[in-house]
């Protein structure tokens, strides 16, 4: 056989192992998942989770807030009287390593069974910006309240975890969680201070007319309060659920017409 035989059958051999390679992979490996009602949610939270973009909004909220707060400081006669309402799933804390682990499991992550377990044992992540903000606040003097919809009844569990992250004025008081809705929650806060800024992730962080009310609503009212925001109301992306998650899209509706090259 010449040398040049050797090399061809070496290769004949080499392409027909490399053929066959795919086909015993594809036999042995466990086919996706294409059942599962919540796969549709990945993209949203790969972009929560991983992209440089929501550190970059995120930073950019704690940045304005942060100019926000000194100007209200600087035009204040006593800073404790001043408060910040902040909210925190999402907004000073990120949950988004929970999120992940029910996504794969193909478990609707917004539910009970999934959150109060959570709220006991998980290791939330801190939201970029959000301690300095808050150690910022705390440094002048301002008052601070957590208002969150997390459960009263394992208020103990959500104050270790604050305080394990190290964040401020971390207390039985200045934590408000779910039992009255958050505009009566941040009513108590009012009764004794001038709330200076309201931060949060989803609508009804800001006002009572954005809770339990249709999208269409809610974009009314957002537009009507248009000289609010990145001024009094300050906003965080969170794209990995909202009310807004089962919305239907509108696509354009010219007709596609293939164009030969």
């Amino acid at each position: 056989m010449t040398e040049k035989a050797v090399h061809r059958r070496t290769w004949l051999g080499l392409a027909v192992a490399l053929l066959s390679i795919p086909a015993v992979q594809a036999a042995d490996s466990t086919p996706p998942k294409t059942d599962c009602a919540v796969s549709e949610f990945t993209m949203g939270l790969r972009f929560q989770q991983q992209s440089a973009e929501i550190q970059a909004l995120q930073l950019q909220a704690y940045n304005i807030a942060t100019l926000k707060l000194d100007q209200a400081v600087a035009g204040a006669k006593d800073p404790s009287k001043l408060a910040i309402v902040t909210d925190l799933d999402e907004t000073v804390i990120d949950n988004s390593a929970l999120l992940a682990r029910d996504l794969a499991n193909c478990h609707q992550y917004d539910a009970w069974d999934t959150w109060l377990p959570w709220e006991r044992e998980g290791t939330p992540a801190l939201i970029p910006g959000a301690k300095q903000f808050l150690e910022h606040a705390d440094k002048l003097g301002v008052t601070i309240r957590y208002v969150s919809d997390r459960a009263d009844e394992q208020k103990n569990y959500t104050l270790a975890t604050l305080s394990k992250l190290g964040l401020p004025q971390v207390s039985e008081d200045s934590v408000l969680l779910l039992g009255p809705p958050k505009v009566e929650r941040r009513a108590i806060v009012s009764a004794d201070h001038q709330i200076v800024l309201l931060l949060g992730d989803t609508l009804h962080d800001f006002d009572a007319r954005f809770r339990k009310t249709p999208l269409d609503a809610q974009r009314k009212t957002v537009a009507e309060e248009s000289s609010k925001w990145g001024a009094e109301w300050i906003v965080f992306p969170n794209a990995s659920y909202g009310t807004w998650s089962k919305a239907p899209l509108k696509g354009w509706d010219a007709k596609m017409e293939i164009q030969p090259w």
